[in-house]
């Protein structure tokens, strides 16, 4: 009787040149029969990411609303130029902060006319600029209420004023 001897053990590159891949990658689902379905998920992705891509950038620059159909009024349109997005510093950050703060950044909305916010206004000044603006509104309908009084006194007694 013929002695069974064991087989030696494959170590290194051996051990790799036997193994059979496919056998393993077939079982997880990638092996040579699956690469035609990957190739096609690939594919499906690359498009569906393509054209997310593709609305998000029609978004940032798009003269309709998002997902609207209705184009914006022409009032709009012609006044869109006036409009910029707002940076904001990093909270951290507070030199840049201050400096935002003293032109008045925390005051109004984060989207605003391009002439409202000057640099050599602090938010104080800001605030009293608001007021007198809206202290001359007051004076300036006053002043045209008393003259249209006036005018009809005198218009009552019989003066041709014009």
């Amino acid at each position: 009787m013929v002695r069974k001897r064991y087989q030696e053990a494959k170590t290194g590159i051996e051990y790799l040149k036997s193994l059979n891949y496919n056998k393993y990658l077939s079982k997880v689902g990638i092996g040579r029969d699956d690469w035609y379905f990957w190739k096609q998920i690939g594919k499906a992705l690359a498009c569906t990411y393509t054209i997310f891509g593709l609305a998000w950038l029609y978004n940032e620059t798009s003269p309709l609303g998002w997902w609207t159909l209705k184009p914006r009024p022409k009032e709009e349109r012609e006044l869109a130029h006036l409009y910029e997005r707002r940076e904001f510093p990093y909270p951290g950050d507070t030199e840049a902060m201050e400096e935002f703060v003293a032109k008045g950044g925390m005051i109004g909305t984060t989207i605003g006319p391009k002439g409202v916010v000057e640099t050599d206004k602090d938010s104080y000044n800001y605030q009293k600029d608001l007021q007198n603006k809206k202290f001359d509104q007051e004076a300036q309908k006053l002043w045209i209420r008393m003259r249209n009084e006036v005018i009809q006194e005198l218009q009552e007694k019989g003066f041709d004023v014009e």
